[in-house]
């Protein structure tokens, strides 16, 4: 079966290499596979339980898988540990970035070690605060 997320070697299934998987199966191995402080935020960030916002974690955005992303603010939320400090990665990261914003998605990026239940919140204000109003005033308003 093309495509499976196992592959049969002997009489043994074996989980296939993550480069090898599509995008909505390497989420689902992200999620599975979520560091710490990714599994701290999702406890805070689920079932809107920050100012009401919902969050989808390991996101796919046209090929991009991103840790935690809020459709109504077009928000994407990056907690960034160890491994984004290479010099490769960063410069991956800030593509990655670029390439988000120029499609309208605010991307905001938290080092691993320095998040925290408050940071979090703090930083969600900001973002609604920032929301520019819709353009829409009211419901049979025709100025």
């Amino acid at each position: 079966m093309e495509g499976a997320a196992f592959r049969t070697v002997g009489p043994v299934k074996t989980r296939r290499d993550p480069v090898e998987l599509s995008v909505v199966e390497r989420a689902r191995h992200l999620r599975s596979a979520a560091a710490t402080a990714e599994r701290t935020a999702w406890r805070l960030l689920r079932n809107r339980r920050i100012l009401g916002l919902k969050f989808r974690r390991q996101h796919p955005i046209n090929g991009f898988i991103v840790d935690f992303y809020c459709a109504r603010l077009r928000l994407v939320l990056e907690l960034d540990g160890g491994i984004h400090e290479g010099i490769a990665k960063s410069e991956y990261d800030r593509a990655r970035t670029t390439w988000l914003e120029a499609r309208g998605f605010r991307v905001v990026r938290v080092k691993s070690r320095d998040f925290s239940e408050d940071q979090l919140k703090q930083l969600l204000q900001h973002v609604l605060s920032l929301r520019s109003p819709s353009p829409h005033r009211g419901e049979g308003d025709r100025r």
